[in-house]
C-alpha cells in the first residue's frame, strides 16, 4: 500500500491541493479558483467560507484522482500553507465568520494607521516589520471600529480575531457541514508564528503577543488565538469520508525554503508569483532588518528560525497588467523572449505596479518606460517589464548581502522561473549561481513540514542552473533603473510636501 501526504496551499487567486508519495512524486494536483471583491483601491475582501470550501473541494478532487491511478493509496498526513496578513473576525462560540476575509492586499485603514507613525521605529524593533496597513492589526482595528457585530462580540468576550490560517485550520478540523467540531476548535484556536508575525502584534524576539503592541492598537489578548509550533498536532483534517492528521501550518512564503529539505541559510529563496518574495533563512533574529523585513520562518520547542525578506509587488501582476493594456496573450511573448537577441537594445521600465515594496516602501508610483523613445515593437517593451522584476529582486538581494553576507546560490520557484531569459539575467545581476526548483515549492515545503518521516527520503526535484555572465548593457540599465526610481521618489516627496 502506497503512502502519501496532502499539501494544501491557500493563495490569493486559488486554493491548491497536491498529493506527494513517499518518493516525492507529485501524484495529483487540483486547483479551485476563489473570488476577490474589490471596492476602490483600498478594500480587498474574500468570502471566508468560500476559502474553506475551496480547500475541501481541491483536496477531495486531488485524492480521488490519485486513488483512481493508485488504488489503495493511504493518506498519512496533511499540511496547510496560507496567504499571510489576511484576517477574519469570528465568533468564539462556534467559529462562524463575522466578517469577510480582509486580504493582505487590503489597506482600508491606512489613514487611521498614520496616527501611529511616531511609534513606527518601535513597532519595527518589536516585530521586524514596517508600519503598514497591509498587515493584520489595522484591519482588526477597522473591524472593531466599523462593524457593530464585531464590537458586540468583543464586548461580550466572544470575539476571535483570527489570522486566516487560524480560521482555515479551525474549520478544516470540523466535519464538512457540521458545527460540533467547529465549536470545539474555536475555543482552542491557535496560530503559528509565521502567520502571527504578520499581524504587527507579535514580538518576534519573545515569540508571543506583545502587550505593548496590543496597547498601541487597542486590541485585547483574549481576542487572539494561542500560539502553536509550526509542526505538531493541529488536529484532524476532515474531508467527506476521510480523516487525516493535520501536521503543520505555516505561511505560503514561509513554506518555500523547505521545498528541498531543511531551510538553508546559505541560500536566497525567490518565489515568483503575482508578487515576488525574496528571503534568506537566519539562525538568529535579525537585529536591524530595515529596509527589509525580519520574519519568523519556523518555530518549535527549541526556539525559532528567522529570515530576512524582501518583497516585489509588481512581478506577475506587472506582466499581466502589460498584456491587459496591450490586449495580447502572455504565453507567446514569453516564448518569443527566449530567442530575443541579447544585443537588442531595451528600454527601462520603472515598475510601480501595486506600489514599490522593499527597499523603497512607496505605496504609489507611476509606471513608465524610460531610456530613449519607447519602442513601438511589443516584445522589447515586454522584455523591459520582465527585466524590471529582476532589477527589483537585485536591489533587495544587495541588501541581503550587506546584512548577512554573500549566499552560495539563489533558488527560484514560481511560474516565471520557467523563463530561461529571466533566470540568466538574475544570475548576471546577482553574481551568484541561480537554480530553479519545483513550481510547487510552497506545497512541497509544507508537505515536508507536515510529514518529516515520510518525506525524509525524498530526493530533490531536478534543477536547472545558470551561471553569472558579464553583461555591461544589463548592468547599465540596472543603474538607470535605480537612478530613475530614486528620482521619482524624490519628486513624490517634493510634491507631497
Amino acid at each position: 500500500m502506497s503512502r502519501c501526504v496532502l499539501a494544501l496551499d491557500q493563495g490569493s487567486h486559488a486554493s491548491r491541493a497536491c498529493l506527494f508519495d513517499e518518493s516525492g512524486t507529485l501524484l495529483a494536483a487540483e486547483s479551485v479558483a476563489v473570488a476577490t471583491v474589490r471596492r476602490g483601491t483600498a478594500e480587498v475582501e474574500q468570502d471566508a467560507d468560500e476559502l474553506v470550501q475551496s480547500l475541501r473541494s481541491a483536496a477531495h478532487a486531488a485524492i480521488m484522482r490519485a486513488r483512481a491511478a493508485t488504488p489503495g493509496l493511504r493518506l498519512c498526513a496533511a499540511g496547510l500553507a496560507v496567504q499571510r496578513s489576511t484576517i477574519v473576525c469570528c465568533a468564539r462560540a462556534d467559529g462562524h465568520a463575522l466578517t469577510p476575509a480582509l486580504s493582505w492586499q487590503d489597506h482600508r485603514n491606512a489613514g487611521w494607521l498614520q496616527k501611529l507613525a511616531p511609534q513606527a521605529a518601535r513597532i519595527r524593533e518589536l516585530t521586524g516589520l514596517p508600519l503598514s496597513a497591509h498587515y493584520g492589526a489595522s484591519k482588526l482595528r477597522w473591524c472593531l471600529d466599523h462593524l457593530p457585530e464585531v464590537a458586540r462580540a468583543a464586548a461580550a468576550g466572544e470575539l476571535l480575531a483570527a489570522p486566516l490560517a487560524t480560521y482555515l485550520a479551525m474549520h478544516l478540523n470540523a466535519s464538512a457541514g457540521g458545527e460540533a467540531g467547529a465549536a470545539r476548535d474555536a475555543r482552542a484556536a491557535r496560530v503559528d508564528a509565521a502567520n502571527a508575525g504578520r499581524t504587527l502584534l507579535f514580538d518576534s524576539r519573545q515569540l508571543d503577543w506583545s502587550d505593548e503592541l496590543l496597547g498601541l492598537f487597542a486590541i485585547e489578548r483574549a481576542w487572539l488565538p494561542a500560539h502553536a509550533h509550526t509542526r505538531g498536532d493541529w488536529g484532524t483534517l476532515r474531508l467527506r469520508d476521510m480523516e487525516v492528521p493535520l501536521g503543520a501550518v505555516t505561511g505560503d512564503q514561509s513554506a518555500v525554503p523547505y521545498a528541498e529539505g531543511p531551510a538553508d541559510p546559505t541560500t536566497v529563496y525567490v518565489n515568483l508569483g503575482t508578487g515576488a518574495f525574496i528571503q534568506r533563512p537566519l539562525l538568529v533574529r535579525p537585529a536591524t532588518p530595515a529596509p527589509l523585513l525580519g520574519s519568523v520562518l519556523y518555530r518549535d520547542g527549541d526556539g525559532a528560525l528567522y529570515s530576512l525578506e524582501g518583497t516585489v509587488n509588481g512581478a506577475g501582476a506587472a506582466v499581466s497588467g502589460f498584456c491587459a493594456q496591450e490586449q495580447c496573450e502572455e504565453q507567446p511573448l514569453w516564448a518569443a523572449l527566449e530567442s530575443l537577441d541579447a544585443r537588442h537594445p531595451l528600454p527601462v521600465f520603472v515598475n510601480g505596479v501595486g506600489g514599490l515594496g522593499s527597499p523603497w516602501w512607496q505605496p504609489t508610483l507611476e509606471s513608465r518606460f524610460i531610456g530613449g523613445n519607447e519602442p513601438r515593437e511589443r516584445l522589447p517593451r515586454f522584455a523591459a517589464v520582465v527585466e524590471s522584476i529582476a532589477f527589483m529582486i537585485a536591489a533587495n538581494a544587495a541588501l541581503l548581502v550587506q546584512q548577512s553576507g554573500s549566499p552560495r546560490r539563489v533558488l527560484l520557484a514560481g511560474g516565471m522561473s520557467r523563463s530561461h531569459w529571466l533566470c540568466q539575467r538574475l544570475a548576471s545581476l546577482l553574481e551568484v549561481p541561480v537554480q530553479v526548483t519545483s513550481t510547487e515549492a510552497s506545497a512541497r515545503g509544507v508537505a515536508r513540514l507536515a510529514a518529516p518521516a515520510l518525506t525524509a527520503q525524498w530526493g530533490n526535484p531536478p534543477t536547472r542552473s545558470w551561471q553569472p555572465q558579464s553583461d555591461a548593457a544589463l548592468k547599465a540599465r540596472y543603474r538607470l533603473f535605480l537612478d530613475s526610481v530614486d528620482a521619482a521618489l524624490r519628486t513624490n516627496r517634493t510634491g507631497a510636501a
